[in-house]
């Protein structure tokens, strides 16, 4: 699926930023819970890996993460292919790379349209377009101005590959993403608007770089791969095993701080994939 892809093209990794300073915990009332339904818990042989569904984003693919998960698809299935400052990828039944769910491939969501109702909040603006989050996603969007000027009354945007984001595999064909999906261990812009987008890691990323790395270019892990243990929509586990997630504010003035210190210290390299966005984690 994505391999073959991506060593066809023969991307380049992707230097990592620096990782940021500690920051500070926002005060309360700038903090957002996660609603439970789009809550991804995955556990693994390496620890809990939580990930924010992003349906305004992708929706298509986000009803099939949340229809394979309610089915027990993804339980027990290896990490097949894990690369280093790259990604860990996942949820081929065969583990060969060239499984996939008995369910028709997708419709690709490389892209969607902002409109003034999504919850959009600007970090910058470099060469005319807008960088920001919608919930915890970092994404990149043509500026607010032009929304007047189309005949939807929206912009072009798309998600943007930091650490901690998840994307679908696909084959060569731009249509073919179907179950198997990759979680990012670190940033590859390479893939923005390749790749669709439909969520990001808000807690676990450690553990995201802790899955046990394969061999060679490819990246195949030989046997005993790390694996998921359990996939579920917090939904839809029962009240005293659904945990809490609460991410900052990108709103609120703690962030606001915080942006501006990381756009101080990191100046003309300052990259959205250099803000970490605080979580607190119940359950």
């Amino acid at each position: 699926m994505l391999s073959g892809l991506l060593l066809a093209a023969g991307l380049a990794l992707q230097t990592p930023s620096p990782a940021p300073a500690d920051q500070a915990q926002p005060p309360a009332g700038e903090w957002r819970t996660v609603a439970a339904d789009n809550l991804l818990v995955i556990d693994t042989s390496q620890g809990r890996v939580l990930v924010e569904l992003a349906p305004a984003i992708a929706p298509l693919h986000v009803e099939r993460i949340r229809l394979l998960a309610g089915r027990g698809f993804y339980d027990g299935l290896n990490f097949h292919r894990v690369i280093e400052g790259f990604m860990a990828q996942t949820g081929d039944p065969l583990g060969t790379g060239d499984g996939q769910s008995p369910f028709p491939d997708l419709t690709a969501e490389f892209t969607f349209r902002r409109g003034p109702e999504m919850d959009f909040v600007a970090v910058s603006a470099p060469q005319g377009q807008q960088y920001g989050f919608i919930g915890s996603l970092p994404v990149a969007t043509q500026p607010d101005a032009l929304m007047g000027r189309t005949a939807d009354g929206r912009v072009h945007g798309w998600g943007v590959y930091c650490p901690g984001v998840a994307g679908m595999a696909r084959g060569e064909a731009n249509d073919s993403a179907n179950s198997q999906f990759f979680l990012m261990r670190d940033a590859y812009p390479s893939l923005d608007k390749r790749y669709t987008v439909w969520g990001r890691v808000v807690s676990g990323l450690e553990i995201v770089r802790q899955i046990k790395v394969g061999e060679g270019a490819g990246g195949m892990v030989p046997a005993p791969a790390d694996r998921m243990t359990r996939v579920r929509v917090a939904a839809d586990l029962p009240d005293g095993e659904r945990p809490t997630v609460r991410v900052a504010d990108t709103r609120g003035a703690a962030f606001r701080a915080r942006l501006d210190q990381v756009r101080a210290e990191r100046g003309a390299d300052f990259s959205i994939c250099d803000l970490d966005l605080p979580v607190q984690v119940e359950g």
